[in-house]
């Protein structure tokens, strides 16, 4: 199935630049999707990872009508810890808040893809969990770091692609990639179930 048009439905640089690296071509376009927010008071991993899923299918699915004859490629990220969920801060301060609570502890990464035929309406989809353990962080240290990447649109406010990187003791999981926000062996496997490849070359740019 060469030649099919690829849709990303977001408007983030990262997973723009994420995408890229496949070769293979695609659009963007914004979802009308409006996000599902976790329900209020402590949430689970198997409560994170429900609300991802949903809000990656959401947004395949918003585009559905808008790009007949293609393959709509969605994703959602939220993380968790000790019940807390961590979302995007908005702001330097929430992001300097987030950094202190997360400071010393282990938390967890979900990641959610949706891969939409509109063709058809075949929709598959996969979750990725990443384990990462962050430095005890001095005061200092979070504010020269907040002010160095203002990392207000990312969720547990770093940005682990860049100098995030020096705030952790380790990251784990299948693929680094999921932690910027597109984890890409996830994406190459929904894309082989539409006959997709970015190592075939009738479908790489």
């Amino acid at each position: 199935m060469s030649h099919r048009r690829l849709i990303l439905a977001s408007t983030s640089v990262f997973r723009r630049d994420l995408l890229a690296r496949l070769r293979l071509p695609f659009d963007m376009a914004a979802p009308g999707f409006e996000e599902i927010s976790p329900p209020p008071g402590p949430a689970d991993a198997d409560t994170v990872r429900a609300v991802v899923r949903e809000n990656a299918v959401g947004k395949a699915l918003s585009l559905r009508d808008a790009y007949p004859d293609t393959l709509i490629l969605a994703s959602d990220q939220l993380g968790e810890c000790e019940g807390r969920v961590l979302a995007k801060p908005g702001t330097e301060e929430r992001a300097r808040e987030q950094l202190r609570f997360l400071a010393g502890k282990e938390h967890r990464l979900h990641n959610a893809v949706a891969l939409l035929d509109t063709r058809d309406g075949r929709l598959v989809h996969e979750l990725v969990t990443s384990r990462l353990c962050m430095r005890p962080l001095s005061e200092e240290r979070i504010r020269r770091y907040v002010e160095l990447e203002r990392p207000v649109r990312s969720a547990g406010s770093y940005l682990s692609e860049s100098l995030g990187v020096a705030l952790f003791e380790s990251m784990g999981g299948d693929d680094p990639t999921a932690i910027i926000g597109l984890p890409l062996t996830a994406v190459v496997r929904l894309l082989e179930r539409f006959g997709v490849s970015p190592l075939d070359p009738e479908d790489s740019a």
